[in-house]
């Protein structure tokens, strides 16, 4: 977000000065006004040299974070605590430096007479719009109470299934990185010193030991151009998937992965219908909730779909009618939104969809676990002891001749 560098005073004539964060120039005078400084002078704030900036990693709030915050926040709600009252508390018992900073902000804010939804919304990499949608909801609604609630089980159900992704993959990744380390180190080190002991004695080789000994040769001399090629790769594809083309491309192939494609299609599918189903829940119009749910899907081919889905409901249609024309769609969730547009009853039938996706995708993810952890450590125990056999055997050879 711009950021721009200001002068003003305070109402008792005190000098301040600093950096607010706003996307317009008319909005950085807006949070300055709200908290009753005088502006003297405003303007865009100049770009930090790149050593200078914070790394945004450093800056993010973490996910549990914003779970405990929204729980607690809903618990001072219901026990009719005031909304400033309630966030200076929890700015105090908040661990996190980046987050207490956010809370201070909002605080300010709503203290100047800014609506709480307002006020998160100037902390756009803290509150996703999804998140801001469900508060401005609340506040038309009258039940913030409620709305943090949701907010606070579903960044929970998002929680546990990040982690759950996370520490699923800790382990085969961990012993995928010690496979390749082993062969480089045989490649590279091992292979080429018994090489060039097979060579001084003449001994013949196996039509194996010569392929494994031709691949290390290949590697030795050209493994630092590979190396560069890849990388450059690498940077072109990250490059590439940046943009809006790249994304959606990057996106597709995801989903259409020959085993991860589908477990990757259950978790976005429970996403849509988990965020639809509160949405609406919340009382956010069809229309508009169409549309957080395709910002907040993390996937380019659902949101162009559920887009379409939204302008096909302004055209009179029904969510079903245009989901049934997508393959990425099964059938399940397309008769389920049709009973639920029938009955009158979307949200649950939503609700509900999104518990059988849930519930599919920890399965899911169990199983691939249980799979995936023996798989690899028989492929790595294979491709040592084909390296292994290869290099023993004409030393076997060769000990028996001399």
């Amino acid at each position: 977000m711009p950021q721009f560098s200001y002068k003003a005073r305070t109402p008792e004539g005190e000098p301040r000065s600093g950096v607010v964060e706003a996307r317009t120039v008319e909005g950085a005078v807006d949070t300055l006004q709200r908290q009753n400084l005088v502006i003297t002078a405003i303007s865009p704030a100049e770009a930090q040299p790149l050593w200078t900036r914070p790394i945004a990693f450093f800056q993010r709030v973490k996910q549990k974070d914003l779970v405990i915050f929204s729980r607690q926040l809903s618990t001072l709600f219901q026990a009719k605590v005031p909304v400033a009252h309630s966030l200076r508390t929890l700015a105090k018992e908040t661990g996190s430096q980046t987050f207490r900073t956010a809370i201070t902000a909002i605080l300010d804010d709503v203290s100047g007479g800014s609506a709480l939804s307002q006020a998160m919304g100037r902390h756009p990499r803290v509150f996703s719009r999804f998140y801001l949608s469900m508060v401005r909801a609340g506040e038309e609604s009258g039940k913030l109470e409620d709305v943090f609630l949701y907010l606070a089980d579903y960044l929970d159900r998002s929680y546990a299934l990040t982690s759950k992704a996370r520490n699923a993959l800790i382990y085969p990744a961990f012993v995928f990185a010690a496979m390749i380390g082993v062969m480089i180190v045989m490649f590279v080190v091992v292979i080429p010193r018994l090489t060039s002991i097979f060579e001084e004695l003449g001994q013949e080789v196996p039509i194996y030991t010569r392929i494994i000994i031709g691949f290390s040769s290949f590697l030795v001399e050209w493994g630092f151009v590979i190396l560069l090629v890849l990388a450059a790769l690498a940077v072109v594809g990250w490059r590439f998937i940046q943009t809006e083309r790249g994304a959606y491309a990057w996106d597709g192939l995801k989903i259409r992965l020959p085993i991860l494609g589908g477990l990757l299609k259950k978790v976005y599918l429970a996403r849509l219908s988990d965020n639809l189903a509160t949405l609406i829940v919340a009382g956010i119009p069809i229309i508009r909730a169409l549309e957080i749910t395709a910002e907040v899907v993390a996937n380019g081919v659902y949101e162009r779909i559920i887009r379409a889905a939204a302008e096909a409901v302004k055209a009179g249609n029904t969510i079903s009618t245009s989901f049934d024309q997508y393959a990425e769609i099964p059938p399940l969730v397309t008769q389920m939104i049709r009973v639920g547009e029938e009955s009158g009853r979307l949200d649950f039938l939503l609700k509900s969809t999104a518990s059988f996706y849930q519930r599919d995708v920890d399965n899911l993810f169990e199983n691939f676990v249980s799979l995936i952890e023996p798989a690899l450590i028989v492929f790595l125990g294979l491709g040592v002891a084909f390296i292994v056999a290869a290099v023993l055997v004409p030393l076997y050879n060769l000990s028996t001749i001399l």
